[in-house]
């Protein structure tokens, strides 16, 4: 690997006693080994950025925004051999793995330009007569000392999006990647210490530490933590918030992504973004499409062109330049999407395709699968598209609305009166017209609602998250 053995913690990089190795999805091979944290390592890198936290305040503006911007383009500078770890570590498709890397880039320069963004006002202080004579304003101060816990399917462009938030708003920061997929993460974090280092910044600006779920609970639960940013499945996000609380945890959780058909819909844009949205990943993604409702008139011939076309997508070894689906991240993952199709159609769904190819889930798509089964309640994170005909738009957007889940949903529809019903009844994060759920630049503001989550991710939001204003109250 392209840095130094152990865990970087504190100004340099620590030993560690036990190290586990990285399995390649597709066929089991060991594409490295990662260095296993513990509790102890946790809690020497949490007292390492409390010494350097008003340090990390104090940098210069140009300082931060220089750090951020030499990161982007040392990641740039390398995005072929991060696509490769990428694959190993993930068995994500390698098509999928250069958009991660691409967004990526795009996520360290956009944090660069925050830097420049975080200001305060004004405030008139003599709408009341007590106020009379004084001065008011407010600045935007850094929370403090961030942990970041990241999921395994975007390793490195969700550890960037806890990182690169943190240091535009002069939070130092505790990476914890997950325990499948550190190699790209630790990386990175090299990359940004080297970059620190240039710049006379301090290396223990950005930490990171390996490990199980004592190590997660000796983060989130320490009480000098100014915030948690937490990927993952809801229910380990709803028990870090317990357990962090009262410090701010911002939680990007699970999704069934729905994707309403509307009878004026363009069909085949419709059907494309089924395709598109519901496999890219191998479905392992938290916004891809899941739930599909189709309105009954246009149904028969929605699911005709459907399953036509579901032979294109090419299933196979992640590292091939045309394959869409491979490999889940363990077997585990294989077993329950699998178990879960089955329970599925015992309860009256239709599967078409499906089954397994070795190491690798073939595209399933399910019809009429109804309530209260997971396949269609539940996050299933597989390469598997769950249909429903609806008699028409509302009760499409009650049954979006019907889930404890609330992301990303999306709409097809030649009707701006539909586009704007959607906007103003979908109670999601984000509301996506003619195109895949699955979207998102990451500059614009990306969370969910009620089980998906709380607050928001994207560089200008989570520097606002990661932010706590301060009022100034002046009399002369």
């Amino acid at each position: 690997m392209p840095y130094p053995e152990g865990l970087p913690i504190g100004p340099d990089w620590v030993s560690t006693e036990d190290s586990a190795p990285v399995v390649f999805p597709f066929n089991g091979d060991v594409v490295g080994q990662a260095p296993v944290g513990t509790a102890a390592l946790a809690r020497r890198a949490l007292d390492e950025a409390v010494a350097i936290a008003d340090v990390v305040a104090k940098l210069p503006s140009r300082t931060r925004r220089a750090l951020l911007l030499a990161v982007g383009a040392a990641i740039e500078a390398h995005r072929e051999e991060f696509e490769r770890i990428l694959v190993g570590e993930t068995g994500k498709p390698l098509v999928d793995c250069r958009v991660e890397v691409a967004r990526t880039i795009v996520t360290w320069h956009a944090a660069a330009e925050e830097v420049s963004r975080l200001h305060g006002e004004t405030v008139p202080l003599d709408l009341l007569p007590s106020g009379d004579g004084l001065v008011g304003f407010w600045t935007r101060r850094p929370i403090g000392v961030v942990v970041g816990i990241a999921g395994f399917n975007y390793p490195l462009l969700l550890a960037s999006h806890k990182i690169a938030p943190s240091i535009a708003a002069g939070c130092p920061v505790v990476c914890k990647p997950a325990p499948q997929t550190p190699l790209a993460t630790l990386w990175l974090v090299h990359l940004v210490r080297q970059a620190a280092a240039e710049l006379g910044v301090p290396a223990a600006l950005v930490q990171l530490v390996t490990g199980g779920a004592d190590v997660g609970e000796t983060l989130v639960t320490d009480r000098r933590v100014g915030a948690v940013s937490f990927t993952g499945s809801a229910a380990v996000g709803h028990l870090i918030a317990k357990n962090a609380a009262p410090t701010k945890t911002l939680l990007e959780l699970g999704s069934n992504s729905a994707l309403v058909v509307a009878g004026d819909a363009d069909l085949d844009a419709a059907v494309d973004a089924v395709l598109r949205g519901g496999f890219y990943a191998s479905g392992q993604a938290c916004i891809s499409v899941q739930r599909v409702l189709v309105v009954d008139e246009i149904a028969d011939t929605f699911v005709e062109a459907l399953l036509g076309r579901l032979g294109e997508i090419v299933i196979g070894d992640p590292r091939e330049e045309s394959t869409r689906v491979s490999a889940l991240i363990d077997p585990q993952s294989t077993g329950r999407v699998l178990d879960w199709v089955d329970k599925a159609t015992k309860a009256g769904a239709k599967v078409v395709g499906g089954g397994l190819e070795g190491t690798v889930l073939r595209p399933a798509v399910l019809l009429d699968v109804p309530d209260g089964v997971d396949c269609w309640d539940e996050e299933i994170f597989g390469p598997v598209v769950c249909v429903r005909t609806v008699p028409d738009v509302d009760t499409a957007f009650d049954q979006v609305n019907a889930s404890r889940y609330g992301l990303h949903a999306s709409v097809f529809s030649r009707s701006l009166k539909t586009a704007f019903d959607a906007l103003d009844r979908l109670r999601v994060g984000g509301v996506v017209v003619n195109e895949v759920p699955g979207f998102r630049s990451d500059t614009m503001p990306y969370g969910g609602v009620k089980d998906s989550g709380i607050g928001r991710e994207g560089p200008r939001f989570a520097v606002e998250e990661l932010t706590v204003t301060r009022m100034a109250v002046i009399r002369p």
